[in-house]
């Protein structure tokens, strides 16, 4: 249904397709009743007192903006998990039925279940502090001042400013309107800007793409629409992240190994063997725990929310947490050349007049056309500093048409200081000017040395809406502005050469100067430049052509979106980067979305990471803290996983042989503590520079099951040799205690497999847990403590020769997985 508004000559005019008002006797649509009529207008807004009131009849607009969990919810995410609930419940029969060295796995739980919710809540406060330094501040008129003030201090019929760039916070009525184009495209699908006029409906979570104007909040709170879409505030959505996917993929099949094996066990040890009923719970105990990898999701949990600590204190907000991850797999950086990698300010380095034009009058016009417009972008503010208004304008703006980057060109019109009108438009020459038009040859020498050039152009009649307006434009002057680069920009691009990252120069200027600019930086294929006009549409040949450059100018809002998706549609993972209100759509559909701090609001809202210090030199630290993260986890997977492989084989051992289970819990505590959980920890958090790579689940397998099955059969081995060796009272703890070290020497060659490539305090890490299982061997109440004694000579030294064995058989596999997949 199209809305019909009023003007302010009473014609109707066609308005926006979307929020749309219902026609006398329509049928009422349940989602979208009929709205009230709009308040009246009042320019100055609302009064201190009308305020205070408001608020407190709660007419404020008081959604919460969460950039994070609450803590109730990390609390209950941390605690209440199903291996947390079947460690507890073994836990608590292990109190009543054992000594506490047998129950010490739970106190472990509970120590690694305080750390988990301790650091994502100081995650948490980095979050929210960094999102509220982040915050974009509308700016509202109260009595008769405009100031910037907090989202959440809205209340309703609060009169709130609009300009390029903002973002609608609540939902409302346009009482002013000056060439005011909102982009409703994250509410409704449709691409195309919408003209607002006086009177005309906003609605929250759009944003304005030109002109300006105010509105009056309608709606506030939870009333408003975008609060409505499931409480569109809370930000804690994730994008895909394959590290959790797929360490959910394997608790799911770890869960469904473990049910019939756990119950084999007990049953074998319960029921068959006609053991001690103490300890025979014990020993079925001791072979439940290790089947889990308790301490996988907590260390995943710790190495993201330790990631954006770090990041934080960088004045990166990170938004979504495994945005982190998903950077780091990012194979395909989009970048928008200016305040990406360019500083936002410009600088008038030249005016040349055409066609005999005066240059005073030039100037004159010029200085008119910077006062036209009360939001500048970056190109006029830079002709504002070069040609300011010294008190009175000598030219009197009678129209003014605002920059779109749809149109890329802006316009005003003027009364001369002779009464004579006359309009104007500024903008792209490549637009204004037709195709074989002479100055463009000189315009191109320009733009070959990274130069920037605007046309002011003059066209007939003052209707500069009209659509023929561009068409009759007579050149004046070319206005050259040089483009202040970033100092760190040209580092952050060798950055990405150096890790294969391929970089695309994405900009709606001209091509050739965006190439010349992304040349100075040393971009890798600045010279492949295509204009976007010339870009094919299909999108099999737009990828292809994606692929082929690294430079495009004269880029459309949409075609910037058309872009990243043909990227995608090649198996590439696009990252976006951006701060202008024409960005948003393409962050919006990239797989990462990256937006500078001094960004427009509606580019921080859809982003996942904002760089606060406006530093585009920020985004290797993201790289590598996504890296530092998986690389890091996917070693600590194998670790645990592994641990899982041979403790489900052991006991799937012991039940088929019918013999009792080889250890007690406070062997595999102390097992799971030195080969896994402490250099876990330390390895979780190392630095890693290698890049990530797909397919986790399948990776992280290759090695744990091999691994676990080594190290199950060396381990068993070793305990039926000494079921054979030892007998008498004690013999089965002698059994034990062989069994032990063949197992944690074989865990040991794992962990000093995993923990490559080597450093100083990779080696001093390995070899402090093998001295702390040393000393347990040496020191007599530990031997008590740990039950661990080892019997003999013959015995132990045949439990090291089997895990020398099963060590070079795990060196062999582990080489041979490695050349026969390539991981």
């Amino acid at each position: 249904m199209t809305q019909r508004a009023l003007d302010s000559s009473g014609e109707q005019t066609p308005g926006p397709s979307r929020p749309a008002m219902i026609d006398a006797g329509a049928e009422l649509d349940p989602v979208h009743p009929m709205e009230p009529p709009p308040p009246p207008h009042r320019p100055d807004g609302l009064s201190t007192a009308e305020v205070a009131e408001r608020v407190a009849r709660g007419e404020v607009n008081d959604v919460p903006v969460r950039s994070s969990r609450s803590i109730t919810e990390i609390v209950r995410a941390n605690v209440l998990t199903r291996f947390n609930l079947i460690i507890g419940v073994l836990w608590v029969i292990m109190l009543f039925v054992a000594p506490i060295q047998d129950s010490l796995f739970g106190f472990v739980i509970v120590a690694n279940t305080g750390i988990g919710i301790i650091q994502e809540w100081r995650a948490k406060r980095t979050l929210d502090s960094l999102a509220v330094i982040g915050e974009a501040k509308p700016t509202v008129r109260r009595d008769g001042v405009a100031a910037e003030i907090s989202t959440s201090e809205i209340v309703l019929g609060d009169v709130i400013e609009l300009g390029p760039g903002d973002k609608v916070v609540v939902d409302g009525t346009v009482a002013e309107a000056d060439s005011l184009e909102i982009d409703e495209s994250l509410l409704t699908g449709e691409a195309d800007p919408v003209l607002k006029r006086a009177g005309d409906p906003v609605m929250s979570g759009s944003f304005v793409v030109a002109g300006g104007g105010a509105f009056t909040a309608t709606k506030v709170g939870r009333e408003a629409y975008a609060a409505q879409l499931a409480e569109e505030a809370s930000r804690f959505t994730l994008v895909h992240s394959e590290l959790r996917s797929g360490i959910s993929t394997i608790l799911k099949y770890v869960t469904w190994m473990m049910v019939p094996t756990a119950i084999g066990l007990i049953i074998s040890q319960l029921v068959v063997k006609d053991n001690n009923f103490k300890d025979s719970v014990a020993r079925t105990v001791g072979g439940i725990v290790p089947m889990i990898p308790e301490g996988l999701v907590l260390l995943t949990s710790v190495a993201f929310a330790i990631g954006v600590v770090r990041l934080g204190r960088k004045q990166c907000l990170v938004q979504e947490l495994p945005a982190i991850e998903g950077l780091a797999r990012v194979d395909v950086v989009c970048l928008d050349k200016t305040g990406t990698l360019t500083e936002g300010g410009m600088d008038v380095t030249e005016v040349r007049p055409l066609n005999g034009s005066d240059e005073a009058y030039v100037e004159e016009a010029l200085r008119s056309f910077g006062a036209s417009d009360p939001r500048p972008n970056a190109s006029l503010q830079a002709i504002i500093d070069a040609y300011p208004v010294d008190g009175e304008a000598a030219w009197t703006v009678t129209d003014a048409m605002p920059f779109s980057s749809a149109r890329k060109y802006s316009g005003a019109a003027f009364t001369e200081a002779d009464g004579t009108a006359s309009a104007w438009l500024l903008g792209a020459p490549d637009v204004l000017l037709s195709e074989g038009d002479a100055t463009l040859a000189e315009i191109e020498q320009l733009n070959e040395q990274g130069l920037r050039v605007l046309l002011l152009a003059r066209v007939q009649g003052d209707d500069l809406d009209a659509p023929g307006a561009a068409a009759g434009a007579a050149p004046t002057a070319l206005v050259v502005l040089e483009q202040r680069l970033r100092p760190d920009a040209g580092d952050t691009l060798a950055y990405f050469a150096d890790q294969n990252v391929a970089t695309k120069v994405i900009s709606g200027d001209n091509a050739v100067s965006v190439g010349a600019v992304a040349g100075k930086l040393g971009l890798a294929g600045a010279e492949n430049t295509l204009d976007a006009r010339r870009l094919p549409t299909d999108p099999d040949e737009m990828a292809t052509a994606m692929e082929q450059n690294a430079v495009f100018g004269r880029v459309t809002p949409q075609q910037k979106r058309d872009m990243v998706a043909a990227l995608q549609s090649r198996g590439h993972t696009v990252a976006m980067t951006g701060d202008g209100v024409n960005d948003v759509l393409a962050l919006k559909d990239a797989d990462i979305g990256v937006s500078m701090g001094s960004g427009s609001e509606a580019t921080r809202a859809v982003a996942q990471i904002v760089l606060l210090n406006n530093s585009f030199a920020t985004l290797p630290s993201v790289v590598a803290e996504g890296r530092r993260v998986i690389g890091n986890i996917t070693r600590v997977a194998t670790l645990f996983l592994t641990k899982t492989v041979y403790s489900v084989l052991l006991a799937i051992l012991v039940v088929c042989t019918q013999v009792e289970y080889p250890f007690l819990p406070r062997h595999l505590t102390l097992l799971a503590t030195l080969t896994i959980g402490v250099p876990a920890f330390f390895l979780a958090l190392a630095p890693n520079k290698e890049r990530a790579q797909p397919h986790f689940v399948r990776r992280v397998m290759r090695y744990a099951i091999p691994s676990g099955v080594i190290a199950a059969a060396a381990t068993f081995t070793t305990y039926l040799v000494a079921r054979h060796h030892y007998t008498g009272e004690g013999a089965l703890d002698a059994e034990t205690s062989a069994a032990t070290l063949t197992l944690f020497l074989v865990a040991m060659w794992v962990l000093a497999i995993i923990a490559r490539p080597y450093t100083w305090w990779r080696i001093g890490l390995v070899a402090a847990m093998g001295l702390g299982f040393l000393i347990v061997l040496v020191v007599p109440w530990l031997q008590d403590f740990f039950a661990l004694k080892l019997v003999g000579t013959t015995m132990p030294w045949t439990a090291v020769g089997i895990a020398v064995a099963a060590a070079a058989l795990l060196e062999f596999v582990w080489r041979w997985v490695g050349r026969r997949f390539g991981v």
